[in-house]
């Protein structure tokens, strides 16, 4: 009974020894792969930084087409409009003339 009494304290001392190095271990290596991780993701930043003047000229074509698009459909509608509203009003006067 005596020797558990001393074993066992020295064997979880002997473990936790163990397990704090390899924590301290696996510590540096995540501190490592972080340092990559930031050095990749800095660069990606970077290249995508280097297309935001293409972006911005597709972003104002399609601003300019969109509204070009919408003037001609605003128009076109305008047309559309007169045209009917003059049928209507060639039609109540047909039948104004027949009454």
């Amino acid at each position: 009974m005596e020797f558990l009494s001393s074993f066992l304290p020295i064997c979880l001392y002997i473990v936790a020894i163990v397990l704090l190095i390899v924590l301290i271990v696996l510590g540096l290596r995540l501190v490592k792969i972080l340092d990559k991780v930031d050095r990749v993701v800095d660069n990606v930043e970077g290249k995508i930084n280097s297309f935001n003047g293409l972006f911005n000229v597709i972003d104002r074509a399609t601003d300019g087409i969109a509204t070009a698009s919408n003037s001609l459909f605003n128009s076109i509608s305008k047309i559309i409009n007169r045209v009917m509203k003059k049928r209507r009003k060639y039609e109540e006067e047909e039948d104004d003339i027949y009454e």
